[in-house]
């Protein structure tokens, strides 16, 4: 593929391609040398615009365990906070040769541009941007819930008759954007639970059920709870009245979890503010994937990474 930018035009075919590359790339993670020659001499560039964790390690590991070089690029301290544009820096990585460019940004659109604006010939991974979209947490969300239902059984199975329900702050979440669109061409239901103030414009064309009430959405059956982190850095207003309100009314707490079916699964993209959209309880409970999400993304972004950058490139952006 020659990029990755959106879930939004995945072919269900194309998103199990790569979910079943991702389970051979989990597979080197159970091998005493955690490393494939597959990408050498080929370079990655991580171009984040914005602060990361979880995201930006995950990649670096990644492209290491594919034996590719990393150069991490921080625009703090660098000519970005002197006025640099993303042209000039694209141009920069260009002559220093990438292959392919990892790009965060809190611009929604700026990969898009980055890849189609022939400021570089690299490949372009759409690694979240403004509030547009996040497709390797989608992917890897997914790649977490087929191992999670299917195990060993899971190469070349979708998620039909699934069902998710994905709470919280879903207009300031890109997270919840490409996981509804990924997610329902895997063929799973997905419901998206949030007060009305923190709901997109436009929501009702997403392939989703929308409900305001989490209790009312967990009275039916969900097999994945999907909790959406409060972004409070993206927030310019008060979207609800207080924290202890929110949590009251739309977070994940002990005793809603205790309601949930057995065999429910609890999903955060991280990082998690406890007590907020999820109690302790729920975080560190044997439903949550938490740590199998942060652990899932280094296969799928490996996957994405290897596909992106050997063999017959094709468009996939």
């Amino acid at each position: 593929m020659r990029h990755l930018l959106s879930t939004r035009h995945l072919s269900r075919d194309e998103a199990v391609a790569i979910l079943d590359v991702a389970e051979d790339m989990a597979d080197v993670s159970t091998r005493e040398i955690k490393k494939l020659p597959a990408l050498r001499g080929k370079t990655v560039v991580n171009l984040f615009f914005e602060d990361s964790t979880r995201t930006r390690i995950s990649f670096e590991a990644a492209a290491k365990r594919l034996s590719a070089d990393v150069i991490n690029f921080a625009a703090k301290g660098s000519s970005v906070s002197k006025g640099e544009s993303l042209k000039d820096t694209a141009q920069t990585l260009a002559a220093i040769g990438a292959d392919a460019v990892v790009v965060r940004h809190g611009a929604s659109g700026a990969p898009q541009v980055l890849a189609t604006s022939g400021w570089i010939d690299a490949g372009v991974v759409n690694a979240g941007d403004g509030t547009h979209e996040h497709p390797t947490q989608a992917l890897l969300d997914a790649f977490t819930i087929r191992r999670r239902f299917f195990g060993g059984d899971a190469r070349g199975r979708d998620l039909a008759g699934l069902s998710v329900v994905i709470v919280g702050d879903v207009l300031h979440s890109r997270v919840a954007r490409s996981n509804a669109w990924l997610l329902t061409t895997l063929g799973a239901e997905v419901r998206l639970v949030a007060p009305p103030t923190l709901l997109p414009v436009g929501v009702e064309t997403w392939p989703v059920t929308v409900d305001y009430s989490l209790d009312s959405a967990l009275a039916r059956p969900a097999d994945v709870v999907m909790m959406l982190r409060v972004q409070a850095e993206r927030m310019s207003a008060a979207f609800f009245p207080t924290a202890r309100e929110y949590a009251r009314l739309w977070g994940l707490d002990d005793e809603r979890l205790a309601r949930l079916d057995e065999g429910t699964i609890v999903m955060h993209p991280g990082p998690m503010n406890r007590g907020l959209e999820i109690s302790s309880g729920a975080a560190d409970s044997a439903r949550s994937t938490v740590l199998e999400q942060v652990s899932n993304g280094v296969s799928v972004r490996m996957a994405v990474l290897y596909l992106l950058l050997s063999g017959e490139r094709e468009d996939l952006a």
